[in-house]
Order: structure tokens, then sequence, then C-alpha cells
């Protein structure tokens, strides 16, 4: 299965809005939508009507791109939210949230969603005590989540006890034990991206 390599920026600009895939850089001047939020491409100037499968379809891209998940990883989450007795939609995304990765990203030890990855495949992160190298591995309801005690003396670590970090309010993070927990599973409200994921629901359901 290919794995993009391109520029980030790129899939931002042709998702229409801001994936906040660059970290700090997203939210800076230099963020490529700040510049020009021109669909990449020699017809990205064009103006074509989009399909009502257009639409369903770049929400779903969106989101993969978002949380940097592969089209079957991506379907193996909505089929086990269609099979839940929640909301589909809604299951989905906070499936999606609890992923480790994710989890490391929001509470600010990760820049990014990738970065947040690259630490967690690095085996720099322990949940309840142990070690987890799985950026898919979901969290749980009041599981502890850490920076590597042998890793806490690295320089991207160390400069987190100085960081203003904007935490959801599902989590917590204490900057100077490197430490934080689950305080709640997350909900719809905590998702900020702008998601409209029953055109999700509407695409796989054909």
């Amino acid at each position: 299965m290919s794995t993009y390599t391109g520029p980030d920026c790129r899939l931002c600009r042709r998702e229409g809005c801001k994936l906040f895939l660059k970290g700090e850089r997203c939210l800076t001047k230099k963020c490529a939508m700040e510049r020009s939020a021109v669909v990449p491409g020699q017809h990205g100037t064009s103006r074509k009507k989009v399909t009502e499968y257009g639409n369903q379809l770049r929400e779903k891209q969106k989101v993969k791109r978002a949380y940097g998940v592969n089209e079957v990883s991506f379907r193996k989450y909505y089929d086990e939210s269609a099979n839940s007795k929640f909301v589909t939609g809604e299951h989905m995304l906070s499936l999606l949230e609890r992923r480790l990765d994710n989890v490391v990203y929001r509470m600010g030890i990760g820049a990014s969603r990738a970065e947040s990855r690259q630490i967690v495949s690095h085996g720099q992160i322990n949940v309840n005590g142990k070690n987890v190298n799985i950026p898919s591995y979901r969290v749980a309801l009041n599981d502890v989540i850490a920076v590597k005690e042998n890793k806490r003396e690295l320089e991207m670590f160390k400069q987190l006890k100085d960081a203003k970090i904007i935490m959801p309010k599902w989590l917590e993070f204490n900057t100077d034990k490197l430490e934080g927990k689950v305080l709640a599973l997350p909900g719809r409200d905590d998702i900020d991206l702008s998601i409209q994921e029953h055109l999700i629901v509407e695409l796989y359901s054909k």
C-alpha cells in the first residue's frame, strides 16, 4: 500500500482547510493556507461543480489525512462504529481521538500528529508504566500516559516544562512530571476540526 511522501501543506490546500500537519507553523503566516489556499495542480484555479459523491469523498480524505491513517485502518474504525450501539459518525471520531499518537499530540508532547506518531514508534512513551510503541494503540479511561523516564532529558521534552499547552477537557498533562491522564472519553464537542461526519457515513453506507 502506497504512503504519501509529498509536502504536508499540499494536503491542506487540497482539502481546503488547515489539517495542522506542521505543528506551530500552521499557526503562523508561513502556513500554506495563509499564503495560497488554491487547490494544487494545473486545474486548481478552475471552478468545477462538485458532486454529492465528491463532497463525501473529500470529507473522508480530510479526516484520514488529519489523523494520519490509511484507508484500511479508517474503514475498520467505521465498521466498528457502525456495529456499535453508538452514533456511527461520532463514535468513529471518538475512536480516532483515542489513538495513542493523537493523545500524545493533544497533550502537547509532539508538535504534530506525525511527530507524535514518531515519538510513540521510537518507544519513548509509557502507558500505565508499560512501554507502548504502537501509534494506533487505543487509550482507555484513567490510562496514564508518560514520557519514558530515560528519555526525559532529551531537549524536545525538557522544553515542555515552559510550554503553554491548550489541553482538551478529557485529558490532563503535568509538564513537570511529563505525565498525563485520560480523564474522560472524548465526545463530539472535543473534536476541533470542522468535520461533517454524516457525509462519511453516507459514503460508506452505499
